[in-house]
């Protein structure tokens, strides 16, 4: 169950079957840091840090603008609600794709800090445990390694039920030693009408992402893999 906090600079929203007494300090690199837990994590958009903890590891996100934005950094615009800000859409996001039985993290906590019209935010999710993201086998020319169909058929999960990736890319998909695949950084992210165009939209931007690292004429045998398994 989700409940909201109240804290002196804004609010945070958290899973109670995960934290006891949420604090601000937990969304705080420098408080991890300090106790000696803390490694930082290429992973999605953002500053992210891995945070090591005996009852499991967490990911910890600040979120930050790219693109042509860029020079706010971490502002946001105040929407008038707090349900509509980035962090609690995500988490909500997210809470709803695992209530569907989709391979993405567990949300632990969302925090805004608000100052005027502007706000700011982070994200903490439960780590998926020994995953590899998909990119790792690309950069040193692996490509028989990844579970291509099975990648293909988790994509499939995502679309029939009408969860659409933000940004799909080799990076944001990640594999366990068993071959589990799972999908992570949903920021942006939103329901959509399954079977539309927005899905083949989304498997165009991953094609991208693998011929960015490798190149079309090395991943042509491995994307047909993947479709095989999308189609099954």
């Amino acid at each position: 169950m989700s409940l909201i906090k109240k804290t002196g600079g804004g609010l945070i929203l958290y899973d109670e079957a995960l934290i006891d007494h949420p604090e601000a300090q937990l969304f705080l690199p420098v408080y991890w840091r300090d106790a000696g837990c803390l490694s930082p994590t290429a992973a999605g958009r953002g500053a992210a840090w891995m945070v090591h903890r005996d009852a499991g590891d967490w990911v910890l996100r600040h979120y930050r603008r790219g693109g042509a934005m860029r020079f706010l950094d971490d502002r946001y615009a105040w929407p008038g609600r707090a349900a509509a800000t980035r962090p609690w859409r995500e988490w909500h996001y997210l809470d709803a794709m695992r209530a569907q039985h989709l391979p993405v993290p567990r949300p632990v906590a969302a925090q805004i800090r608000r100052s005027g019209l502007i706000y700011r935010g982070d994200l903490i999710t439960e780590r998926i445990a020994d995953a590899r993201p998909l990119s790792a086998w690309l950069k040193v020319r692996d490509l028989a390694s990844p579970p291509w169909r099975d990648i293909g058929r988790t994509l499939t999960g995502f679309h029939l039920a009408g969860a659409a990736h933000p940004d799909l890319n080799a990076h944001n998909i990640l594999i366990q030693p068993d071959q589990t695949v799972w999908l992570i950084d949903f920021d942006r992210g939103g329901w959509r009408k399954p079977g539309g165009g927005w899905t083949r939209q989304n498997l165009a931007r991953l094609k991208r992402s693998l011929i960015k690292l490798s190149n079309e004429r090395a991943i042509a045998g491995a994307w047909r893999e993947l479709l095989a398994g999308y189609d099954s």
